[in-house]
């Protein structure tokens, strides 16, 4: 026999009592919080995504060593080897070239910088090098990313006149402003940035002439070239300090550049790129998204309840627990950004769920013939433990990611603290603030609506009921319903796209490019090998890793200055290759702005960046434009170039797809990753394919990467607009696996390894959720029978989901998956108001069947308004509308989807399971 809770358990959980006696505290108490609630808003900043830190910390040694293989075991292993034991470390990468090495150390999300930076300071200074050997070790914080950039032109004079304004002026000017680390100045030659804090590369420390001569190093670069429209300009560049706001910086810049603009008369500084205006925009369109949430939640009330009071009453738990929530927001030091915003706006729905219960309750008494009074006491005590259980669960699903680890956490943290923060508060406005406004505000109904509204009701609950009915008769037909529901869901799983996080329309990008470089006359065309041409159209030179060490060597430098041998200038030769580019891009009609930067800061000549703007009221999506332009991009002898979105987060480089081919063979991994190359080649959907650390064995080994002790070779994709990350890791992993020799491993980098671990970590949080929603009801119930009838409900909300994002043809990736969760917090609820309100009916009295014939008509109507005020809610999201719709809208989609089918499908299927379970576990009846 199964003992039901008890009338103590349900008047614990009733604090409405004490709420309505002392009802002007309540009143007071809920005034104070509104007031600290929109002081703690004021203070909340604005951004695109949560502050992740990525700790990496560099270390850059040189010693007097010939070839990129002696560098490796002399100089690349032992570092490798004192490193790969500290604590919170991820993984060790590390370039090697003749007589240089970057060993780059990247830790867990939340690791300590300067903790890790000394210790391995500490372990390095201890470690025995070759003679000679100098080091250096660079910590890294890669939120120091570039925040804004000006394009500096003038008519009046030439560009060293205006680079000797910029350097007196305009870059000091910037540089003092709060938030700022360095302002670069771009285009003058020689590239400089003045700091406010010494953050600058130490020197290197110079080598013998001679072995200079034989060093494999780039040749000389004279800094930057900067191009605006197709036009010579200069330009300087703003980078953040991370942990600065980025438009709190932009803002700063701009007032400091619109004093610039009256005092510097024939200087003109235009906006050439910025982070700020997408960030500006997408938050807003999510707070359009809020407001719309809000406004059709409080809309579909009145219909249901036909009370303007009622109606204002249950809409006041929306900006009542809104304002709550931005105080533990403040708390916690989150910013309004794309998650806390998408989490606020998914939760409106769910948030006046509670108030509406409640009030809905008090109504149903009242039209009964009690006084608000008797009604709100009597209402809240029967509702009390539902809405306390339903929350409770809830907040059991979001508070476990909350305290997910790793970088998934990080991201994700904000939305399960901030989700939780709302519903319990609004469990809090529903309990206390609810039924005191109810006893004033609320009064008998006229004889006219009411009637008017129970008639509608009395026809739509007879229909429910005469199917309830017939639904506890057929049994099996129900259960197998139910089961065949959940099976077609899980079938639909591989039809839909798995993707990491959805292809922004940003209206900008980057095209990368990376020109060869020129070979050396005589003895230096001997010594430095930087023309020739890797395997897979990379260049002899420091890949992408080695924009990490901020400092390269001049060979040819040192060579010429002893010497009457000219020496090519690469930077002209990269110069030429940006016209070429920009020649075409500029043609297009949806381009707004090219903003071109040749050479790199890092002391690359022969690479740059075009960073593209499109017009604002272009109708082409980003994607869209990408695809013409990788397809009219001219082809160049021995030029690679990439067309790549705009990361939202600076992870050193990587394209989205990435595999790595690990072994210790260096020519097996360079034959097995020409191969693979070659096949995904000819695959529609792959773009600007790279091979990066492989070499040819007739050439000179110029270059060795290492990837947790073993060498590898990476083979890096961008994806066209119609393949996803999912499908594209799916075909590119079968390619390889087809070509791979033995001793050469597979491993996944870039997005796709972010995507597994994302579906790993939501396995495991799921799993911990679903087991904390059986613990709070058991604990709240007293009862293992109800919370398994309620578990079983869980299910019913996959076929709707999947369903809603196959039909909109959107990814099942990060974003989904937080809508699976949030599904997973509130489909429950039904559940609950059903089975607590049949547990109430049987302990007063009622026979099992007379009681689920009762209840299921009874919690119709606030089942119906909650589902109904979430799903519209949702609806602005899921439209897709305004910068970043692409985050917001598969979750939508796939809540509203689920919502739809575990509601329709729980008001028949629960009272069945209740049933069945109460057949195999009868229920201890109470004395009354």
């Amino acid at each position: 026999m199964v003992q039901t809770n008890t009338q103590s358990t349900r008047e614990s959980f009733n604090i409405s009592k004490l709420a309505i006696k002392f009802s002007w505290l309540t009143v007071c108490f809920w005034i104070g919080i509104a007031v600290a609630g929109i002081l703690a808003f004021s203070s909340l900043k604005y951004a695109l995504f949560p502050d992740i830190t990525f700790p990496v910390v560099v270390v850059n040694a040189q010693a007097p060593l010939t070839s990129a293989l002696d560098t490796e075991e002399q100089l690349t292993k032992p570092l490798e080897a004192s490193l790969k034991s500290l604590a919170g470390l991820e993984d060790i990468r590390s370039s090697t070239y003749p007589g240089q090495t970057a060993v780059i150390s990247s830790f867990v999300v939340g690791t300590n910088l300067e903790t890790a930076t000394k210790k391995i300071s500490q372990i390095v200074n201890q470690l025995n090098l070759p003679k000679n050997a100098t080091k250096k070790i660079i910590p890294l914080n890669l939120n120091e990313s570039a925040a804004v950039s000006y394009a500096i032109e003038s008519t009046a004079g030439k560009i060293d006149n205006l680079q000797q304004i910029a350097k007196a002026k305009i870059v000091p000017a910037i540089a003092k402003l709060p938030g700022v680390l360095k302002v670069s100045l771009l285009g003058d030659g020689n590239t400089r940035s003045q700091e406010r804090r010494g953050a600058g590369s130490a020197p290197v420390t110079p080598i013998s002439q001679e072995e200079e001569r034989r060093r494999n190093v780039l040749l000389p670069s004279s800094g930057t070239l900067v191009r605006f429209n197709g036009k010579q300009a200069l330009a300087f560049q703003v980078i953040k300090k991370g942990n600065a706001n980025t438009l709190e910086v932009v803002s700063r810049v701009e007032k400091e550049v619109q004093q610039l603009r009256l005092s510097l008369k024939d200087v003109t500084l235009t906006l050439a790129a910025t982070q700020a205006e997408y960030i500006h925009n997408a938050t807003h369109s999510t707070i359009d998204a809020l407001i719309e949430a809000i406004v059709l939640s409080v809309v579909v009330i009145f219909p249901f309840l036909w009370n303007w009071q009622a109606t204002l009453i249950s809409a006041l738990a929306i900006p009542v627990s809104l304002l709550g929530t931005f105080i533990v927001m403040a708390i916690y030091g989150f910013n309004l950004e794309t998650i806390t915003l998408l989490a606020l706006a998914l939760v409106i729905g769910s948030i006046v769920d509670d108030a509406i219960v409640d009030v809905e309750n008090i109504m149903r008494h009242i039209e009964e013939g009690k006084t608000p009074r008797e009604a709100a006491l009597i209402a809240t005590n029967e509702i009390g433990l539902t809405v306390t259980a339903a929350t409770l669960t809830a907040v059991a699903v979001f508070l476990p990611i909350g305290l997910m680890g790793g970088v998934i956490g990080q991201f994700f943290k904000p939305f399960g603290i901030t989700v939780s923060a709302a519903m319990l508060t609004s469990l809090l406005v529903a309990r206390t603030l609810s039924p005191v406004l109810a006893i004033y505000w609320l009064k008998a109904k006229s004889s006219s609506s009411p009637q008017k509204q129970s008639k509608i009701w009395l026809e739509f609950d007879q229909a429910y009921r005469n199917l309830l009915a017939w639904s506890l008769q057929h049994r099996l037909i129900v259960v197998g319903l139910a089961v065949g529901s959940l099976i077609a869901g899980l079938a639909l799983i591989p039809l839909i796209p798995k993707g990491f996080i959805p292809k922004l329309d940003r209206g900008e990008f980057n095209i990368v490019y990376t020109a060869p470089l020129p070979n050396l006359p005589g003895n230096l065309g001997q010594a430095g090998q930087g023309g020739r041409q890797q395997p897979g159209g990379q260049p002899g030179q420091a890949g992408q890793k080695d924009k990490l060490e901020n400092s390269s060597l001049s060979a040819a430098a040192l060579a010429a200055s002893s010497s009457s041998i000219p020496i090519p200038n690469p930077l002209n030769d990269s110069l030429d290759v940006a016209k070429k580019l920009e020649e075409v891009v500029r043609k297009s009609p949806a381009v707004a702005t090219v903003f071109t930067t040749v050479g790199s800061r890092e002391g690359e000549p022969n690479k740059g960046t075009l960073y593209i703007k499109l017009k604002t009221d272009s109708e082409v999506k980003t994607a869209e434009v990408q695809d013409q332009l990788r397809a009219a991009l001219p082809k160049l002898a021995g030029v690679t170039t990439s067309v790549e979105d705009i990361q939202f987060v600076d992870t050193g480089g990587q394209k989205p797809l990435q595999i790595a081919l690990q072994g210790n063979d260096l020519q097996a991994l360079t034959t097995a990753a020409k191969a693979v190359k070659a096949r995904i080649e000819k695959i529609s959907g792959f773009a600007d394919i790279t091979i990066t650390g492989a070499s040819d064995q007739q050439d000179p080994i110029l270059q060795i990467e290492r990837l947790n002790n073993q060498r590898v070779a990476y083979i890096g994709a961008n994806l066209g607009q119609n393949l996803t990350l999912g499908d594209a890791t799916d075909k590119v992993v079968a390619e390889a696996k087809a070509v791979i020799p033995a001793g050469v491993s597979l491993n996944l980098g870039g997005d796709s390894a972010r995507q597994n671990e994302v579906f790993g970590s939501f396995g495991t949080t799921l799993g911990l959720s679903a087991l904390c929603i059986i613990v709070v009801l058991i604990w709240l119930f007293k009862s293992w029978v109800d919370p398994i009838v309620i578990g079983l409900s869980l299910p019913l909300a996959i076929v709707g989901a999947l369903l809603a994002l196959l039909f909109t043809k959107s990814d099942f990736g990060m974003i989904s998956l937080i809508g699976f969760v949030f599904l997973l917090g509130i489909t429950n609820k039904n559940a609950i108001l059903i089975v607590d309100y049949i547990n109430q009916l049987r302990d007063s009295g009622l026979e099992r069947t007379e009681a689920i014939l009762k209840a299921g008509p009874v919690r119709l109507r606030p089942i119906m308004m909650t589902t109904a005020a979430t799903i519209l809610g949702m609806v602005p999201i899921a439209l897709g509308l305004g910068a970043g719709s692409e985050l917001r809208s598969p979750m939508a989609v796939s809540i509203a989807g689920g919502l739809v089918s575990s509601t329709i499908l729980s008001l028949f299927v629960v009272p069945v399971f209740y049933a069945i379970l109460d057949d195999w576990f009868p229920r201890k009846k109470i004395k009354q």
